[in-house]
């Protein structure tokens, strides 16, 4: 068995020492954005704040937010800290509503990126000779390159597949034998399909790893997925504003939620109302600092993610409690707050129905209308009478655990459309 790759000094630093490397490169980082970013400057310059004034790490909370906003308020290179010359590349975000988010990367910056995502892929239990599978997108998207430059890093062999072209993803890793695959936890589910369409058990295949990111999933699809693959499925945390992925990672030891490379990244816990700060353990909105970052600095980025931070336990480094919802993510339906991934982890108990689902939203008068459209598992499709005790016991956990009324609809086996990248779970049909 080939040995697993080694951890950095600083994973397993005293908190102390951690901390004190925080404060330096926190300074630093503010400093960086007041000089060089005239965004940030007035932004401080309005809220009577300077970088001086930073004494410790608790002092941050006196320093103003950052938000998806500002970055498009000065679309496209408002925000941008160093001068042309010196950026080595700009991502940018889908930018379904409006104009997308522009972010960018010195030479530097892209270095830090690789050797965290190459940490990243260490946690998750990579070994010298590991073939990884990339199937996240290419691009302006993070994903893609992200994960790619990182895998490189930590020296495994990288096949760059890319997202779409499901029949030859199965086909390649068929053939190449990768051990680990990196992809959406529901493009995931999407090559599973189509290796049992084509016969082959999922479970039997090559892979030993999976690093999912991109979309908020739940222990429940992680425990389905590691069932149906044979493999171990970890979290890879991260959004192109802070980075990309590779801000925070599972550790394939633990899975107890990503570890934070804090070294990097400033991580606070704020209420959503208030903006306050919260103690750790405590359930609210997570917000960034960047600590090196030289292109884009960002400074108390609020990513609208709703977790908590936690001690750590695989490394120094503290945990944050797996993403399952975002702020932005949340529905109202008859006044009544509702996440995706609540309907998710029902559906996963219901062993008659596969894990791929689409929430439709309508208005009959005044009345919110929330129609669940699933599909039956394969080897259960013909037993309507299973089927239909299942879809009735699916609306009354619903109605009953969550507190809205849902029609559920069972489809056809493929009836709801496969997505290549993150999946659009819900659809929203309410006039505005």
């Amino acid at each position: 068995m080939t040995t697993p790759l080694p951890l950095e000094p600083i994973e397993t630093a005293s908190r102390d020492e951690l901390a004190a490397l925080q404060l330096e490169r926190l300074k630093w980082s503010l400093n960086h954005a007041y000089e060089h970013s005239p965004v940030y400057r007035r932004k401080f310059d309005e809220a009577g704040v300077h970088p001086s004034e930073l004494k410790s790490l608790a002092d941050l909370a006196r320093f103003p937010f950052t938000t998806k906003k500002d970055l498009r308020d000065s679309y496209p290179f408002g925000m941008f800290a160093v001068p042309q010359d010196q950026i080595s590349r700009i991502h940018a975000s889908s930018g379904t509503t409006g104009k997308p988010t522009v972010v960018a990367y010195t030479a530097r910056d892209i270095d830090t990126w690789a050797n965290l995502v190459a940490r990243s892929v260490r946690a998750a239990g990579a070994r010298r000779g590991d073939k990884v599978h990339i199937s996240y997108g290419y691009g302006l998207f993070t994903g893609g390159l992200g994960a790619h430059y990182g895998a490189e890093r930590a020296g495994l062999t990288v096949i760059p597949f890319g997202g779409g072209q499901t029949e030859k993803q199965v086909q390649l890793i068929q053939d190449f034998r990768p051990d680990i695959i990196m992809v959406t936890p529901s493009y995931m589910l999407a090559i599973a399909d189509e290796m049992e369409r084509q016969g082959i058990d999922p479970a039997t295949c090559s892979l030993r790893i999976g690093i999912f990111g991109a979309e908020p999933w739940t222990n429940d699809m992680r425990a389905a997925i590691e069932q149906r693959m044979g493999i171990t499925a970890v979290d890879i945390y991260g959004l192109s504003e802070v980075m990309g992925p590779g801000v925070a990672s599972e550790c394939a030891e633990t899975k107890d939620g990503p570890t934070i490379w804090e070294d990097h990244f400033y991580p606070e816990v704020i209420d959503p109302d208030t903006g306050e700060v919260l103690p750790d353990g405590e359930f609210g909105e997570l917000v960034f600092t960047s600590l090196t970052k030289e292109a884009l600095p960002i400074i108390r980025y609020r990513t609208r993610d709703l977790t908590r931070l936690l001690p750590g336990t695989a490394r120094t480094m503290r945990r944050m409690e797996k993403i399952t919802g975002r702020s932005d993510d949340m529905l109202i339906i008859r006044g009544v707050n509702v996440f995706p991934t609540q309907i998710e982890e029902l559906l996963l108990k219901q062993h008659a129905l596969a894990p791929h689902y689409q929430i439709v939203l309508t208005k009959e008068g005044p009345m919110d209308v929330m129609t669940l459209n699933c599909e039956p598992c394969p080897e259960t499709a013909p037993d309507y009478g299973a089927l239909d005790a299942a879809s009735k016991q699916l609306a009354y956990d619903i109605k009953s655990l969550i507190g809205v009324t849902a029609q559920v609809n069972v489809l056809e086996v493929n009836g709801i459309e496969r997505s290549v990248g993150k999946a659009r779970r819900v659809i929203d049909k309410r006039p505005k």
